[in-house]
């Protein structure tokens, strides 16, 4: 889509988006074919998919608020929201390492755009890149974006945006041309660098979306007769290429300060190798590989707080076997690391959704192919995932897995059914039994008001408690131990079994043993099962079976 003076900048970092997008869905299974460097991991692709579809999700969100005006974005501001959704969204080493050059393009782009500023926000994009690399290796991704820098700088004096875009591609299409002579890895198998084939995907997209037709000369990636493996790891953009060294890789968002993170480097680079931290502003991903996943990970709580944690084991995929699927998993989104924990102490495959930070579908579709099972259920536990979920289930359906999705509307709902899950029974029994018992659940949660409001309770004021049942405004109360005890009797009043409480991280847990009283003292018949549910929006979650 063409930059005009009547279409804002914003639109075209949209469409940007939305281009590298479909290329990369066109093409990612060519590109996790040609992933041999050091070892074929075979998710190149598949992760620089899921890592632009968390920066275009976060673009449409900047969208979707200034919906209800006449206005779009500013540039500014959608620049931002791509380079946050790619650095939270980053998957593997190649997801990663993008995340950064976005970041980098966007500190640039944010001041103002045109030519000019092109070439500067790609320059500092590569130079960003390289930084975040412990060790960084020519033949990679990183010496693609140098050289789409270089050529960018080498445009015309006074070339607008399309004709430095074009440049850069040029330029990126060269380079990687030219990483087999750079990597012995790359020169036997005959391929190209992975992470180099998404970038140049990224940059013919840049291209149309600046100038409104794709670059004249498409790349096509030949796939190549190799053995690829179908692990969550990937190769690392700076190690030696022997195809040995750590077998966990472990990945992580970490709050922490810039000072913390130094340190956490140095710590990260002792342990392992392929270490790349990217982020700024309190807000880093991390990524290393390591032989001790929990010191990798310990290392992270000293340096702040980290969350979404994944750890995967890959010395299967160096050895080129995967194992048997497993008949039926059961993938799980949770709203904080306390029931993320409870769940998959019940074997569930769990996705963690932050406040305000829903996961994407391909990042549910990437938990489904991560549970490893011929048969999934999936429970999205927010009535606003639905679409999500029936999207990511579309996904691994296209992939030969058979997935039922539950409408489950919140995370007490999900628990539920996860209780009564028995994968030696039928599917289709089991999909029943699981929605029987998640519909038998009514659901309630405290919020605090932010602002003065009307309700379907009436009016509240900022810094109100907030009783909601089944995503209802039913109680305006003036703190939370008197707020749930409304809820839960007007929940109970029309009759329950079970009450389940899942206390927020920063909520006391005499507010359980108080509330547990209250059933007793009023429902005799009614137990009360209580779940920390650590960082999650609420402050408490309530179900009544």
């Amino acid at each position: 889509m063409p930059q005009t003076a009547d279409e804002p900048d914003a639109v075209a970092v949209r469409s940007w988006c939305s281009l590298a997008l479909e290329a990369l869905g066109r093409e990612r299974e060519a590109i996790d074919a040609i992933n041999v460097y050091p070892v074929a991991d075979g998710d190149t692709g598949t992760n620089l998919y899921l890592t632009v579809e968390s920066a275009a999700a976060a673009v449409e969100a900047v969208f979707a608020a200034h919906a209800t005006g006449t206005s779009v974005p500013s540039a500014a501001d959608a620049v931002r929201a791509m380079a946050h959704g790619a650095l939270i969204g980053a998957r593997g080493n190649s997801g990663t390492i993008l995340a950064q050059l976005l970041r980098g393009m966007a500190g640039v782009l944010a001041e103002g755009t045109g030519g000019d500023r092109m070439r500067l926000a790609l320059a500092q994009a590569a130079a960003w890149a390289r930084e975040a690399v412990a060790h960084p290796v020519e033949g990679t991704v990183l010496t693609v974006a140098d050289r789409a820098a270089a050529a960018a700088a080498q445009a015309a004096p006074g070339a607008d945006t399309a004709e430095v875009a074009r440049a850069a591609y040029e330029g990126a299409r060269a380079a990687l041309d030219a990483t087999p002579g750079q990597l012995p890895a790359l020169a036997r198998a005959g391929v190209v660098d992975a992470g180099g084939r998404g970038l140049v995907t990224l940059l013919g997209a840049l291209v149309e979306a600046v100038s409104g037709r794709g670059p004249e000369r498409p790349y096509e990636t030949p796939v190549p007769f190799v053995p690829v493996g179908g692990g969550d790891a990937e190769c690392p953009a700076g190690d030696d290429g022997d195809g040995g060294g750590p077998v966990f890789e472990v990945i992580y968002l970490l709050e922490a300060g810039d000072e913390a993170v130094e340190r956490l480097r140095a710590r990260l680079d002792a342990l392992g190798d392929s270490l790349v931290v990217v982020g700024g502003d309190g807000l880093w991903n991390v990524h290393v590989h390591v032989d001790d996943a929990g010191a990798a990970v310990e290392a992270g709580v000293e340096a702040g707080r980290p969350y979404r944690i994944r750890i995967t084991h890959f010395a299967a995929d160096r050895a080129h076997a995967r194992p048997e699927p497993a008949r039926r998993a059961v993938v799980v989104v949770v709203p904080g690391d306390g029931l993320a924990a409870l769940c998959r102490e019940a074997g569930a495959t769990t996705v963690l959704a932050r406040p305000g930070e829903p996961p994407a579908s391909g990042e549910l579709a990437d938990a489904v192919r991560r549970a490893h099972a011929r048969e999934v259920v999936l429970l999205p536990n927010d009535a606003d995932l639905r679409h999500t979920a029936a999207a990511a289930a579309e996904q691994a359906r296209a992939q030969g897995v058979r997935v039922a999705v539950i409408p489950t509307r919140a995370a007490v709902q999900g628990i539920a059914a996860l209780a009564v899950h028995e994968p030696d029974r039928s599917f289709d029994e089991d999909v029943v039994a699981m929605t029987s018992a998640a519909g038998a659940t009514r659901y309630a949660e405290l919020a605090v008001a932010e602002r003065q409001s009307w309700t379907t309770a009436g009016i509240c004021q900022a810094g109100d408690i907030l009783g909601l049942i089944d995503g209802d405004v039913a109680v305006i109360g003036q703190d939370v131990p008197g707020t749930a005890r409304k809820v839960l009797d007007r929940m109970l009043a029309a009759g329950g079994e079970l009450v389940t409480l899942v206390l927020g991280e920063n909520t006391p847990p005499t507010l359980a043993e108080a509330l547990e009283q209250h059933v007793r003292d009023g429902h005799l018949a009614v137990d009360t099962t209580t779940y920390r549910g650590g960082h999650q929006g609420a402050p408490l979650l309530i179900g009544v079976e």
